[in-house]
């Protein structure tokens, strides 16, 4: 038996990096995976990888950029599955890397409406959807930059920093349900935001997104109870937190 046996789970920017890694770990593991994303055959490419292996995976292409695709999938995944366990808030827009003073607006908008928008309409949608599991699990990814005040790092900062307030706010709001939520900062891993985050850095000098996938089977699964925390996915690795 997996650890995630008999459970769904929605993981969202699957169809590459850390996403991709958490999905093929959670189908690993024995969950129903429902891949989401905008590369319809980068998504069908891992459904037929996870198949290939006697994992379970579904495609599911949404643009989290424009809101009547976002409430559209929500809406097929409630006449799709009686119940979601699991909701992987992953996918993320980098925005630019200019001085805030130099910051193009419409770049600005564009990331809250991937980075904040999609996550808030993908809690309302899904809110009862979630509360029909026994066990349901959110876990939504942040960075460190969110708080660092770090030059250049503009929209994705400060739209990381506004989803985990609006976490605060649903741990508070949701208080008497069983739903748990938690915010995970992988932290320096080699992926392609991280390429044109950081280009001048050796990408093998940092961990693979499959360093960190095991730390949301260990959030995704029913027993974890942890409710509202901020986990520093190298300090998990390092054995600094326990879990």
């Amino acid at each position: 038996m997996g650890k995630l046996e008999n459970r769904t789970a929605l993981v969202t920017g699957a169809n590459r990096g850390i996403g991709l890694a958490i999905a093929k770990e959670f189908a690993k593991e024995g969950a129903t995976v429902l891949l989401a994303g905008r590369k319809k055959a980068a998504l069908e490419k891992l459904r037929k990888e996870i198949a290939g292996a006697g994992g379970k995976a579904q495609v599911c292409v949404v643009d989290l950029e424009k809101e009547s695709s976002v409430r559209a999938l929500a809406k097929a995944l409630r006449k799709k599955v009686k119940a979601l366990d699991v909701f992987i808030g992953n996918a993320a827009s980098l925005g630019a890397r200019v001085p805030l003073t130099k910051y193009p607006l419409d770049t600005w908008r564009q990331t809250f409406r991937i980075n904040v928008d999609a996550n808030l309409v993908l809690l309302q949608e899904l809110d009862a959807l979630l509360k029909k599991s026994a066990a349901p699990r959110i876990v939504m990814l942040s960075a460190r930059v969110a708080t660092q005040g770090k030059a250049t790092t503009g929209s994705y900062a400060v739209s990381k920093a506004a989803l985990e307030a609006m976490v605060r706010i649903y741990v508070a709001e949701a208080a008497s349900s069983p739903v748990r939520i938690n915010v995970v900062s992988p932290g320096p891993t080699r992926t392609e935001m991280r390429a044109r985050a950081a280009p001048e850095e050796d990408p093998m000098t940092i961990k693979a997104p499959d360093a960190v996938a095991p730390l949301f089977v260990k959030l995704a699964a029913a027993e974890c109870t942890l409710q509202g925390q901020w986990i520093d996915a190298d300090e998990w690795l390092s054995g600094k937190f326990k879990l």
